[in-house]
């Protein structure tokens, strides 16, 4: 039962604790992508230690910053305002993921319609195209760079179209699971909710199934513009696919503990929202990056 009164908490160690640890991972991850791509640059600490240092670092924050507001929510300190103000953060938020991946998905759109028609000759660029590289082709995906290194392009129809199924189903079954939540069909919202977690996590193994197939393919990290922003947007979503599984499996657990109810699930509704967003997300990305 939610309290009239609006809750202030106390000062916490978390978010401070959280960007140190979202700055080693940041740190690390960089360092850990440039070692592996020079092969005369030397492992350090910097490197892919100072990345799974973080991840570590990062999870337990996240396990026990969770901990607290559940406890907050289970013992009935959350009022309604409190409730309004989590909805509105929850909104930005994901408004802050979409300018997150528009940036990406603009840095791709720049480089195919602008970038590489410019290095073909087109406009008045037709001198910079004799000059340096007067055999390039402008196409796309940039199977071969203006260097002459080559790679192959990921087709869509085989484990992404799979991928894709995948997010589709994982949104209904979870919008089934929402209804059942609503009404409070306990067993049913357990039932589509465990399937929702399953198919995520089916998703991230036959992404790095697909991975390891584009790397004995050709189409790496350093594989030119091309392969460069295959990993970018294909990995930070997939980042945010695993996000959304913790979360949703974090609430599953909260619904078999008895914590939500009909009118008292925001926690829930909030996973949700961040899953279909990434859903979207990859509906974008299959259709630019995998299909045109």
């Amino acid at each position: 039962m939610a309290t009239d009164k609006y809750y202030v908490p106390e000062s916490s160690p978390w978010p401070l604790t959280a960007s140190i640890g979202l700055c080693m991972t940041a740190v690390g991850g960089a360092h850990f992508i440039q070692q592996s791509t020079m092969a005369d640059m030397e492992p350090s600490f910097t490197g892919k230690p100072l990345f799974f240092l973080g991840l570590a670092w990062l999870l337990v924050v996240i396990a026990l910053w969770w901990r607290d507001t559940i406890k907050e929510s289970v013992t009935g300190l959350h009022s309604n305002q409190l409730g309004g103000s989590y909805r509105q953060g929850m909104l930005w938020f994901i408004f802050s993921e979409v300018m997150f991946f528009a940036a990406f998905f603009g840095a791709m759109f720049y480089t195919r319609w602008l970038i590489i028609p410019w290095l073909a000759g087109e406009g008045s660029n037709a001198m910079t195209h004799e000059l340096l590289w007067p055999n390039f082709q402008a196409m796309w995906p940039l199977t071969e760079t203006p260097s002459g290194q080559m790679t192959q392009a990921m087709g869509a129809w085989g484990l992404p179209a799979i991928n894709t199924a995948i997010l589709l189903v994982s949104s209904i079954t979870l919008t089934i699971a929402h209804h059942a939540l609503l009404e409070g069909k306990r067993g049913t919202l357990i039932l589509f909710q465990a399937i929702t977690v399953a198919l995520g996590v089916l998703f991230l193994g036959l992404q790095a199934l697909e991975y390891v197939h584009a790397y004995d393919m050709g189409l790496t990290l350093d594989a030119g513009i091309y392969g460069s922003l295959f990993f970018l947007l294909t990995g930070f979503h997939g980042a945010h696919v695993t996000i959304g599984t913790i979360f949703l499996l974090v609430t599953l657990i909260r619904v078999i503990k008895g914590h939500f109810s009909e009118d008292n699930c925001f926690a829930w509704e909030a996973g949700a929202w961040y899953w279909h967003f990434v859903d979207v997300v990859w509906l974008f990305l299959f259709v630019t990056v995998y299909w045109l």
